[in-house]
């Protein structure tokens, strides 16, 4: 029991580390988003992390490779739902909608994990975690907000809104499916096959943007930028991802999506000058409460 309630702990941290990277991504690529095209950021990144993980996973190859055959497609399709799709329609979502709305369809990754598991695993939600969900809901709406009801309702509906409907959608099935199907190889090398199976996916939408004449110049900015989007978000946030859903399962790792705002809106503070406000102080306190009330405190008993 001991050994069990340690690594959910483990797993915990790697899922707060985790929310820490996902939001140091998004305001790297805010950053950067006049230097870099989307789907250049997007394909770098994944090249980097493959070659980052390539030398780890290859020692572990020769075992996982009979595995890795039997399960290709299943494989493949957790590829696409993931490196491949999740990320590059994230992207493209950002051309035509804004980041209020992203945040706030992306908040709700963890009622779509929980439907797709309901249907899937035939998932069932204790009543804490149900008012966990809630309450860290509503301190994901306090923030993207800005702690007015009438930001709200203001906020329109277009192509980039559906987007990332999708996209979350197809995360919330990968997490989902990677929890169901417990594939048994070691997690460095699944992430490794994972990234090598969505590379070409990417690489076709990365070779349509070079079409469209969007090209980036190597400076030192976008060299900084593409060097982290390829290490923390790309590797050890999936990593982490990975390790929280094969621990505690997908819907509650799925409530550390929440952290991401609170988190975003720190590193906002101190790389781009952004300022923080009391709504912020509020709706992280909700986020924690929620934390607490469908994850944490589970591990106390």
């Amino acid at each position: 029991m001991e050994s069990t309630k340690t690594r959910e702990l483990f797993a915990c941290i790697a899922l707060i580390f985790t929310a820490l990277f996902w939001a140091g991504n998004a305001v790297v690529a805010r950053a950067v988003a006049d230097i870099i095209p989307p789907m250049a950021l997007s394909f770098w990144r994944w090249v980097l992390a493959f070659l980052i993980l390539l030398p780890f996973a290859l020692p572990h190859l020769r075992d996982a490779w009979p595995t890795v055959r039997r399960h290709w497609r299943l494989l493949t399709v957790l590829a696409f739902l993931s490196a491949g799709i999740f990320n590059t329609l994230l992207y493209l979502a950002a051309q035509t909608t804004t980041a209020v709305n992203m945040t706030l369809v992306n908040s709700t990754m963890p009622i779509f994990i929980g439907i797709i598991a309901y249907f899937i695993n035939d998932a069932r939600l204790t009543n804490r975690q149900i008012l966990g969900i809630c309450m860290a809901l509503l301190g994901t709406l306090v923030i993207i907000s800005r702690g007015s009801l009438g930001v709200l309702l203001s906020i329109g509906v277009n192509p980039g809104d559906l987007l990332m409907v999708i996209a979350v959608s197809c995360w919330g099935l990968y997490s989902v499916l990677l929890k169901r199907m417990d594939i048994k190889i070691h997690p460095v090398v699944l992430l490794t096959v994972l990234i090598g199976l969505a590379l070409p996916m990417i690489f076709v939408v990365y070779l349509a943007e070079l079409a469209l004449d969007y090209h980036f110049k190597p400076n030192m900015h976008a060299i900084l930028a593409i060097t982290y989007v390829g290490l923390f978000p790309s590797v050890l946030s999936y990593l982490g991802w990975n390790y929280g859903v094969a621990v505690i399962g997908p819907a509650r790792s799925s409530m550390f999506v929440y952290l991401v705002p609170v988190f975003g809106a720190g590193l906002a503070l101190l790389f781009l000058g952004e300022q923080l406000h009391a709504y912020h102080a509020g709706g992280a306190i909700l986020i924690l409460i929620g934390l607490y009330l469908a994850i944490l405190a589970e591990l106390r008993q």
